[in-house]
């Protein structure tokens, strides 16, 4: 098997294994998503972004301007080898990426499956992306898990999101309790993201979330606090910007205008981070 150049990277207790697959170095991704992110034989990783060439635009038409290209495409892969629509702290991992290993500008845009993603990489390592415009509010509603009855909220984000206010948010199950809404009957086939969210202040909450497809609590998780502020904004708890406490104990900001009902460019600003850069697969082990 061919090495593959990787980077760890982490952005608010996110990490992602990051490639550079202008080339198509990674022949399988699903398979190398499942193998490089394992935690005990492999890199470890709640997912893979794969850097790969944009779709070629087609010629305009006479009489219309170009128009503005993207610098890359931005596969997300999650730990099972799924693939996903959108990842905020995955956008802002790439965008630093491409900033400091691949020559791009500050200013990027790339092209996801869940639209276009404009980044801007800041001092100190800070990315903001703007995430694409909120879809499929449901306003409260009522589930049941183990014998208790939850209120809800659902937003799309990219990818589907469900918000559950609590007080007390360290106590919570969030592996039980999320991993029996992710996979209840209501949210299938694709299942859901589920965040439980604790206000703190005006402009502040806490967030714990079990993802899909990585199948646990993660550390943090980037369209789920922005699905968070979202949804505290909509129902009355908060006001933009809105600070986010994740589990990792970093605190991103989700930033966004309201015009009546209607949310849109929504920002997502926080720190990431080049951990290490490695090759896989590893060759045998060696001095250490």
């Amino acid at each position: 098997m061919k090495e593959i150049t990787f980077y760890k990277m982490v952005a608010a207790g996110n990490d992602f294994v990051v490639v550079d697959n202008r080339k198509q170095v990674v022949c399988d991704p699903v398979s190398f998503a499942r193998e490089v992110c394992s935690r005990h034989t492999g890199v470890g990783g709640d997912g893979v972004l794969l850097l790969e060439p944009p779709h070629p635009r087609p010629s305009p038409l006479k009489g219309e301007g170009k128009g503005e290209g993207v610098d890359y495409k931005l596969r997300i892969l999650n730990a099972d080898g799924s693939e996903a629509e959108a990842c905020g702290n995955g956008f802002r991992c790439a965008a630093l990426l491409a900033k400091e290993k691949l020559g791009l500008s500050r200013k990027q845009s790339f092209e996801t499956p869940s639209g276009r993603i404009e980044a801007e990489v800041k001092q100190n390592r800070r990315v903001r992306v703007r995430l694409g415009d909120p879809a499929d509010f449901k306003d409260r509603e009522k589930i049941e898990v183990n014998g208790r009855t939850l209120h809800y909220y659902s937003i799309r984000m990219g990818v589907p999101h469900v918000v559950i206010f609590v007080e007390g948010l360290a106590n919570v199950s969030v592996q039980e309790v999320g991993r029996e809404i992710r996979f209840d009957k209501r949210f299938q086939p694709a299942g859901t993201n589920v965040n439980f969210v604790e206000m703190t202040g005006p402009r502040s909450l806490g967030v714990r979330t079990y993802e899909r497809g990585v199948e646990r609590e993660t550390l943090a998780c980037g369209t789920g606090s922005a699905a968070s502020a979202i949804v505290s904004v909509k129902v009355g708890y908060a006001e933009p910007p809105v600070q986010i406490q994740t589990q990792g104990g970093e605190i991103l900001t989700v930033d966004f205008k309201k015009n009546d009902e209607k949310i849109k460019d929504v920002y997502l600003e926080g720190e990431a981070r080049l951990v290490f850069e490695g090759k896989w697969p590893p060759k045998g082990p060696g001095p250490f």
